[in-house]
């Protein structure tokens, strides 16, 4: 097997929590009465919507931090940091769910867990490339 096999199961455990996002998403849709493609229409139901979405939007982010981290640093490092990743987007949801003012401590810790993987990844990429002679 390859060396990545915990960022593998951290990357599978990342979108399970987006799964987890979706079903809280249908879930508020019922106990709202919000019919698809709505997206407004009730604050709780659109707190719980823009947790999805923002979780998507920080998909990207993460993912590739996450993998090039892994590979240019360390596979156990890159899981662990994608386990504060998957803890602060839990704590996010959680907190805004039940008021947009609680979101804040999780955002934080899901913010620094990707920015560190992201530019830790660039970090070393960059040092690779000078070492090498590719820039």
């Amino acid at each position: 097997m390859q060396g990545h096999t915990l960022v593998a199961i951290v990357t599978l455990l990342a979108v399970l929590t987006y799964f987890w996002t979706s079903f809280l998403v249908a879930r508020a849709r019922a106990k709202y009465g919000i019919a698809v493609p709505a997206t407004t229409g009730h604050a709780d139901f659109e707190r719980v919507f823009r947790v999805q979405a923002n979780t998507l939007e920080w998909m990207p982010i993460f993912l590739p931090g996450l993998w090039l981290f892994a590979f240019y640093w360390n596979d156990r490092v890159a899981a662990a940091l994608g386990v504060v990743w998957i803890l602060g987007r839990i704590l996010y949801a959680t907190g805004y769910s039940k008021a947009a003012q609680s979101r804040s401590m999780g955002f934080l810790v899901q913010s620094l867990a990707a920015a560190v993987l992201v530019l830790g990844a660039l970090g070393r990429a960059i040092w690779v490339a000078i070492q090498t002679g590719g820039v």
